[in-house]
């Protein structure tokens, strides 16, 4: 297994993660249902987003953050959500990546969950 090293690796994680995603019994229906993403449009965003994050080529354009509050004020976003999206994405990094750009994701990743848990529970 090799390291992510360029937007072909992010769209492959991206892409490997979000087949898991849609079917998932604990977050998938977030997607699916609450907001039926127009995954066309999505799943580019989230290539330049993790693009962005882990190739520091700034490409990603966006709040993060206000789109997750939204969405928890339509079904609340709770702890375990957070957790399992984790859980998720670092099985799917470790499944196709290994090296520190793959580890970086994981950690990456935990930071902004934690972040975003925080700012969901706060949002007033």
């Amino acid at each position: 297994m090799s390291d992510i090293t360029n937007r072909k690796d992010i769209e492959l994680l991206v892409d490997a993660f979000y087949e898991q995603v849609i079917v998932d019994e604990s977050i998938g229906e977030f997607f699916t249902e609450v907001v039926k993403l127009d995954w066309e449009v999505h799943i580019p965003i989230m290539y330049n987003f993790w693009e962005t994050i882990l190739l520091d080529n700034m490409v990603y354009k966006g709040n993060p953050m206000l789109k997750h509050i939204q969405l928890s004020q339509k079904r609340m976003l709770e702890p375990h959500h957070f957790e399992r999206w984790l859980e998720l994405w670092e099985a799917t990094i470790k499944n196709h990546f290994e090296g520190l750009k793959a580890e970086e994701a994981i950690s990456r990743a935990k930071q902004i969950a934690s972040l975003m848990k925080y700012k969901v529970e706060n949002a007033g």
